[in-house]
């Protein structure tokens, strides 16, 4: 049988040994604490965020329609490849590559914007009577639809360089007939190699582009069937 001295000696070194192992664990954490700040004070010490962009273009002005014009027209949005709308910006170190940039993205789906920017230059044209967002209803002459093929920074062939790509149909409802395409593209130069100066020059590309997506417009889309021909 156990004496009582002989308890109290294994209940002392077992407190010991349970002491030790518990101020092991607490200095094991502090370690890895102190690794972890000095991992972090490595990489700068503070947590990087994303950097948000859009476009911004002038607005166009917004005359009366012209006398002679009685046409509506609806626009879908504009689709796009997938690769533009993951949200990044896109910039391509050679033809065949794409890469992204893990801290700058476009604030708005660039396929959006696209459409909203037409939208807006064909109200201002005057050759619509009234222009608005496709929305499944057929109250319109026609329906315009397109594709935002390219928006992305250029890093081959010399240079820093910018293009934007963009094709549109319109269809009259009434017959489904293709009355009138187009397809356009754009390049401009970066004088800055930097995301801000980047989507500075995508700004002024982009509206090249759809000035000259958008002209000229067809005659006899721009007055439309009149009611009696829709009747």
């Amino acid at each position: 049988m156990m004496r009582s001295s002989e308890r109290k000696d294994v209940l002392t070194r077992f407190g010991g040994r349970r002491r030790l192992m518990m101020s092991m664990r607490t200095v094991t954490t502090i370690v890895f604490a102190m690794a972890a700040l000095v991992i972090l004070a490595g990489c700068g010490g503070t947590l990087k965020y994303p950097n948000y962009y859009t476009l911004n273009l002038p607005a166009p002005p917004d005359p009366a329609p012209a006398e002679n014009v009685h046409a509506a027209v609806a626009v879908r949005e504009f689709r796009a490849p997938a690769y533009l709308r993951q949200g990044a910006i896109v910039y391509k170190p050679s033809p065949e590559q794409i890469g992204f940039y893990a801290y700058h993205h476009w604030a708005i789906n660039p396929c959006e914007f696209v459409t909203n920017a037409v939208i807006e230059r064909l109200r201002a044209s005057g050759v619509f009577a009234h222009v608005k967002s496709y929305d499944g209803r057929l109250d319109t002459e026609y329906v315009l639809s397109g594709r935002l093929e390219k928006l992305e920074e250029i890093d081959y062939a010399g240079g820093v360089k910018v293009e934007v790509a963009i094709t549109a149909q319109m269809t009259n409802l009434a017959t489904g007939r293709t009355v009138w395409t187009n397809a356009v593209s754009d390049v401009g130069d970066v004088n800055k190699h930097d995301v801000p100066a980047v989507v500075s020059e995508m700004n002024r590309t982009m509206e090249r582009a759809i000035r000259k997506l958008l002209s000229p417009m067809p005659a006899d889309v721009a007055t439309g069937p009149t009611t009696a021909e829709r009747n």
